[in-house]
């Protein structure tokens, strides 16, 4: 059997990163660590990414792809009640993976210029895809709302997710964050939706949930 073939430097730099950006947040880690923790020397990553803010950058090209993927709504069938389930499970898993960005997002913001146009782009995305979602089942009968019920749902939906993490570290710092956190995240957004939905659609909602926390 052939061997692997190894990672290529640029690679590793970018996972490297990421890991040490999620553990002690983006403006706790420099490039000297990084290259530190990847036992190169400091002219090897130098020589791929020449600041952390190009680093930075690489990460967010990465993450922006993944987010566009999961904030993709159905496009040949209407939307079904199971599809916010789906819809924030990706949303929140993307969220996990570059969990640094959300967690210092307003300092991040602040300090690239690049990260705020970008991010701000993301953001309309997401209010886009839960109308999207939300229209459609009010269309389906599967949620009753009115038009400015569903902005408020949606701008409130898109908020509590994008600020989960940060909610979480402040009400407990010593405890690191995990996947149970993030489910719970999911759990108290859709929880939003829930008086909403119809008979059917609620009563899954209430099986899918207790499922979901545990």
């Amino acid at each position: 059997m052939d061997a692997k073939p190894k990672r290529r430097t640029r690679e590793r730099i970018l996972e490297t990163a990421l890991v040490l950006f999620n553990d002690l947040g983006e403006p706790g880690v420099t490039t000297a660590a990084i290259a530190l923790t990847m036992n190169i020397s400091p002219g090897n990553l130098y020589y791929h990414y020449r600041t952390k803010d190009k680093i930075l950058e690489a990460l967010f090209a990465d993450f922006k792809k993944e987010i566009e993927a999961a904030l993709m709504t159905p496009e040949l069938r209407p939307p079904h009640a199971e599809d916010i389930w789906f819809f924030l499970h990706s949303l929140f898993e993307a969220i996990w993976k570059y969990r640094f960005l959300y967690r210092d997002l307003n300092d991040l913001l602040t300090r690239h210029r690049f990260l705020e146009t970008q991010f701000r782009r993301i953001l309309a995305q997401k209010l886009r895809t839960a109308t999207t979602i939300m229209q459609g089942l009010v269309d389906a009968g599967e949620m009753k709302a009115t038009p400015v019920e569903i902005e408020t749902l949606a701008t409130t939906m898109t908020m509590v997710a994008c600020y989960w993490l940060s909610f979480a570290y402040a009400r407990d710092p010593r405890t690191p964050a995990d996947e149970h956190t993030l489910a719970q995240g999911a759990f108290y957004v859709i929880s939003l939706a829930a008086p909403y939905l119809a008979s059917r659609e609620r009563a899954l909602f209430d099986d899918l949930a207790k499922r979901y926390l545990h």
